[in-house]
């Protein structure tokens, strides 16, 4: 089995990335079914990649629990308690169970992750993230890994689903580098502030800016580096 990598999944002004998709349903009652481009699905239930849809669709029971970031065009969810409108930028979460309508303008496009776990109870509604949330104060990189000073960190959930491990919502730092470690959850980071670069062992790295939408798997290898303020949204199981 190949060593899981760091995958950036979306850039802000829409250039070009390396990263390989695969036209692929996550199962057979995906809504989004050939609409969907997967670049990593793990044995845990998680995975990534984009979207890339014009269809507006009636879905009663959403399967999964996903979370969308919103890279083109702007699309309307709508559950029976409440309205959504997402524009460029924007990022939401859908949960399981949430009876739903998907009303994209043509050519939206946005990165995903998703936990799909059969036995999981429904966690049916919708939640936004603010990207100005107040945060508070949170742990920050263990001082044995640290390269320089001990950053100030926050951050603050705005998603919870203790029947997956699923946390979703905003976090902020000071500078800092640290030391190649393998990271310890999946992750999806949408960049709203600042600039990380991210190191894998081989000296190959992906510099994450504004807008960007990267995914790092649970066990990829890789060093982090910011040279000012960094503010992301986060989806971490």
């Amino acid at each position: 089995m190949s060593q899981p990598t760091v995958l950036l999944l979306a850039r802000a002004d829409g250039s070009r990335i390396s990263t390989p998709f695969k036209a692929a349903p996550l199962s057979s009652i995906d809504p989004f079914m050939g609409a969907r481009q997967v670049a990593y699905i793990g044995p845990d239930g998680v995975s990534a990649g984009i979207v890339h849809t014009s269809e507006t669709l009636d879905i009663d029971d959403f399967p999964h629990t996903e979370v969308i970031v919103v890279h083109a065009g702007h699309v309307v969810l709508q559950s029976r308690e409440q309205t959504l409108e997402l524009g460029i930028g924007a990022s939401a979460v859908i949960g399981r169970g949430t009876t739903l309508r998907v009303q994209p303008q043509p050519g939206t496009c946005w990165a995903f992750c998703t936990v799909s776990i059969p036995t999981a109870e429904s966690t049916p509604g919708l939640t936004a993230l603010d990207p100005l949330a107040m945060l508070s104060p949170s742990a920050a990189p263990e001082p044995q890994i640290l390269i320089g000073p001990t950053p100030q960190c926050r951050s603050r959930n705005a998603f919870e689903d203790d029947a997956t491990d699923l946390r979703v919502g905003v976090w902020d730092s000071t500078p800092y580098t640290r030391h190649g470690r393998a990271h310890k959850l999946n992750e999806l980071m949408h960049l709203l502030e600042g600039s990380v670069t991210l190191q894998a062992p081989d000296g190959t790295s992906v510099t994450v800016n504004p807008g960007d939408t990267v995914f790092v798997p649970q066990g990829a290898p890789c060093a982090w580096s910011s040279a000012r303020y960094v503010r992301k949204v986060y989806a971490v199981k």
